[in-house]
């Protein structure tokens, strides 16, 4: 599905991208999620919405761009239902801020803290046309922990197709190495450049349909970090 393997930026090269774009070029840090959630929130709409989505948001920062996702397509007009593995007081930085923001808005939120419950998660599957995969981001290395596996589990069984933020989570973004529990995503949408592991063999039935996002970070910044 890839006609030509884009820039790559390492999991390292990434954060030293966020980090210098924030440090070094004053960017801020809620900036640069408003933008990847809004970027996603474009592509999923140029796909077509026919009905409800389901955003699965873990709790780093890519809860944050779940958050900001779900926000413009409530925004948009579109049904939104979100379910957060994470208690709240959990969430910190930019993630925790824009959950603050969509708490103030009108889409369901259903926490589910630190277990899994495959009832309740069925009821808000249903009949959705869209799942979201913003559980885990970059960072994640190895096997997914509990209630995550069994979650990721429950969402590729479902009907809906999946489009994974930033990357499928389970997959090592790295080697792209998938966990015994990967997301097998029909679409990933990747921030400010692919990852590596993207395009290791075997890779891509995670992957999907590969979008690669711009999120505001000045290409003289991304060019210096993938040149080392």
């Amino acid at each position: 599905m890839f006609q030509q393997q884009p820039l790559t930026l390492t999991r390292e090269q990434v954060r030293r991208v966020d980090r210098l774009a924030v440090e070094e070029f004053g960017m801020s840090g809620l900036v640069l999620m408003e933008n990847a959630g809004r970027g996603v929130a474009d592509v999923l709409c140029r796909l077509g919405i026919a009905g409800p989505v389901l955003i699965a948001c873990g709790r780093g920062n890519n809860a944050g761009d779940g958050f900001v996702i779900a926000r413009h397509l409530e925004l948009r007009g579109h049904t939104v239902r979100l379910a957060l593995w994470a208690a709240p007081e959990e969430l910190a930085g930019d993630a925790a801020a824009n959950f603050h923001i969509l708490q103030k808005t009108e889409v369901p939120i259903t926490v589910f803290g630190n277990q899994h419950d495959a009832a309740r998660l069925e009821t808000l599957l249903a009949g959705a046309t869209w799942i979201v995969d913003a559980l885990l981001g970059t960072g994640a290395r190895g096997e997914p922990r509990p209630p995550y596996d069994s979650v990721i589990e429950q969402l590729n069984a479902a009907a809906a197709p999946r489009l994974a933020v930033d990357l499928p989570s389970g997959l090592d973004c790295d080697t792209g190495r998938p966990a015994a529990q990967t997301i097998r995503a029909a679409e990933t949408c990747s921030f400010v450049a692919a990852k590596p592991g993207f395009f290791a063999p075997g890779a891509e039935d995670y992957v999907g349909r590969l979008h690669v996002l711009d999120i505001g970070v000045p290409r003289l910044l991304i060019q210096r970090v993938a040149a080392g």
